[in-house]
């Protein structure tokens, strides 16, 4: 076995695993990412009676209490493939997208390695607006009316034929930033410059869409072909600050237990969506092996599709995975190969779960500040964005942590990870203090 090297900022003895040489008798997984969703999905491994070792490609400071981190980049496909196979790698599981969009999980099967995650080609669930919108409309799939356009002219004079407010979606990854939600003529003429003339995002289409009104929620689930596994049903916050004002994130905070769900819009969003959005990419010859996300929306009409991911969601997963009871290395193993697993059994009780992040994200931030009181806290801490310097944790990211806690209902939940929160000194984090505030107003 070779050696496993931290991250330069981690030669420390702060969130990094002492290297043991010794041959394992249990399982070896390598886990791809670098967040808070990676984070949790280390976690869950570690809980798995039959993992010995973790690596995870990059990692961060959280991370690497857990597992070994590897300096590899998570769209270094050919160096992720050659470092399975030199470690003897039993199962990879991927994180982010961007990876799955490079093709990881193609060349690793071709090298005969077992991995977690779509194919390149099944990952246009997400990667290509366009193609999900077709998906669901010849599946019988709800969702809003739609047209797509390559022309800037024509989009625009279609956008300005419909009422206001328009949903603007360039049709390919966009690192979350992809989506605007046009309130006039000014703002959707300056959003179809930057994705149409502009290529803010890349060259591409994009896709108009009827402006759907209701609460949002979503639904992630295991997928192995037509076999969904659903998982508990969640809600995150986009929104900066509290009373869900100020831009868009890629979430500051997210919980289970959602009180405006009730179990026939659970059962129809399993079966009429998520099935349905399964057993259509196998009609097709794209067979799902991962996770399927639903970014759905529960309108005065039914529950609607808003989105389909095609992986964890961060920060949902981690809030969701703590919940699992099951063995998860059983669930991404069999997935990865094709063969059923038990149904995954969940614990009954709720997650809250509260994203530090540092200030003036998501616009300019400045890095490196100490974070005092870790050791304090009482909760799940997932690291997002950060590093170790001279031996302390510092942020180096726009999201930097998450604290999770559990409790028996959200009202519990919610003041057991505020008071944990609480414990967290830093200069330069903050944190919006209404997570759930849906919840509680319904």
């Amino acid at each position: 076995m070779g050696l496993v090297y931290p991250l330069p900022s981690q030669q420390s003895s702060v969130g990094v695993r002492e290297i043991n040489l010794e041959d394992c008798l249990g399982k070896t997984v390598l886990v791809i990412g670098s967040g808070g969703r990676e984070h949790a999905i280390v976690d869950a491994l570690s809980r798995s009676p039959q993992v010995e070792k973790i690596y995870c490609a990059p990692g961060n400071a959280g991370i690497g209490e857990l597992a070994f981190n590897v300096p590899l980049k998570d769209t270094d496909v050919e160096g992720l493939k050659a470092f399975a196979q030199e470690h003897e790698v039993d199962l990879t599981v991927v994180g982010p997208e961007a990876a799955l969009a490079a093709g990881i999980v193609d060349a690793f099967r071709e090298a005969g390695l077992k991995i977690f995650g779509h194919t390149q080609a099944a990952t246009a669930i997400e990667s290509s607006k366009e193609f999900a919108k077709e998906l669901m409309e010849s599946a019988g799939i709800p969702t809003a009316a739609y047209r797509s356009f390559s022309d800037f002219d024509d989009a625009l004079a279609y956008v300005l034929s419909r009422p206001f407010p328009a949903v603007l979606k360039y049709d390919g990854l966009a690192a979350g930033k992809g989506v605007v939600i046009a309130q006039n003529e000014s703002e959707a003429h300056d959003a179809l410059s930057d994705m149409l003339l502009d290529h803010t995002f890349g060259k591409g289409r994009v896709v108009v869409e009827d402006f759907l009104t209701g609460p949002e929620f979503s639904f992630l689930c295991f997928v192995d072909g037509e076999r969904v596994y659903p998982m508990p049903l969640s809600q995150d916050h986009k929104r900066a600050f509290d009373g869900d004002k100020g831009p868009n994130t890629g979430g500051m905070g997210a919980y289970t237990g959602l009180p405006f769900i009730t179990d026939e819009d659970r059962a129809f969003a399993y079966k009429e969506i998520m099935c349905k959005a399964a057993a259509a990419m196998c009609a097709k010859g794209l067979p799902l092996s991962g996770v399927l996300y639903g970014g759905l929306m529960k309108t005065p009409q039914g529950i609607k599709v808003i989105e389909f991911n095609a992986r964890f969601g961060d920060p949902e997963t981690e809030v969701v995975l703590p919940l699992l009871k099951s063995d998860i290395y059983d669930i991404f193993e069999g997935v990865a190969t094709g063969k059923p697993v038990a149904e995954p059994v969940w614990s009954e009780g709720v997650t809250l779960g509260v994203v530090l992040a540092s200030k003036g994200y998501p616009g300019h931030y400045e890095k490196g500040y100490e974070i005092a009181g870790l050791d304090q806290v009482e909760a799940k801490v997932y690291h997002m964005g950060t590093s170790v310097r001279d031996g302390k944790v510092s942020t180096s990211g726009g999201r930097v942590l998450m604290v999770v806690s559990g409790g028996t209902d959200l009202s519990d939940a919610r003041d057991r990870v505020y008071a944990e929160v609480g414990k967290i000194s830093c200069e330069n984090l903050f944190y919006r203090k209404d997570i759930a505030h849906i919840a509680f107003e319904k």
